[in-house]
């Protein structure tokens, strides 16, 4: 059981690390929020999203996807669509460099938009059907059970230690000091990244269609 949870962990740790879309918009809530806690509804719902395509991927009924076609297309057509306008919105939302708190998502707007980027990112869901669901089916009982808990607790712990993060310096663009720079150019570049690697991904989303 001590390898499938090491198997996981490692597993997921390597699919969450990269800087992707659900990564940055939960790091930009981090950041623009005045209290940490204001962030609580990104983090969750980044979690809670994690924890079902991870549930649905290791019970082997999310692989039918990579053995419908037609299916597997039409999902990346739509993910194409709507990374590239998302990737605009996000773009021309860019904050302003001073933090007034004038910039914080209310609750309602923070669960939508990351249960969207969550849910509705074909990257997402077939790294997860692909990979986490296939490396799955090589343990049963507790083991996959182990496995699939491992995968799990990386998502929380990463999603609550990338917002604590952002939240440390996006405090720096209002603290003064030496730091004061630095958390005033992250918070002015941030979401401008997050809309470029949106537009990436779709981008090789397209290019895989074509």
């Amino acid at each position: 059981m001590s390898a499938a949870i090491l198997h996981g962990f490692m597993l997921a740790l390597g699919l969450i690390l990269p800087l992707g879309v659900q990564n940055t918009f939960v790091l930009t809530q981090g950041a623009l929020h005045r209290r940490w806690a204001g962030a609580l509804p990104a983090i969750l719902t980044a979690s809670v999203c994690d924890t079902l395509l991870v549930s649905v991927a290791v019970s082997g009924v999310s692989l039918l996807v990579l053995t419908v076609p037609w299916f597997k297309a039409a999902l990346s057509w739509v993910g194409v669509l709507f990374l590239a306008v998302l990737g605009w919105l996000t773009w021309r939302s860019a904050p302003a460099v001073e933090t007034t708190g004038d910039e914080e998502w209310p609750a309602r707007r923070q669960l939508i938009f990351t249960a969207s980027v969550s849910l509705l990112n074909p990257h997402a869901i077939l790294d997860t059907v692909a990979v986490i669901g296939t490396n799955s089916l090589q343990y049963g009982g507790t083991a996959r059970l182990a496995f699939t808990l491992a995968c799990i607790a990386v998502s929380w712990l990463w999603f609550f230690g990338l917002a604590t993060g952002g939240h440390f310096l996006g405090r720096l663009a209002v603290s003064g000091g030496s730091g004061q720079d630095l958390g005033r150019n992250f918070l002015r570049w941030l979401n401008r990244i997050s809309a470029v690697i949106m537009w990436g991904v779709a981008f090789q989303f397209l290019l895989n269609l074509m």
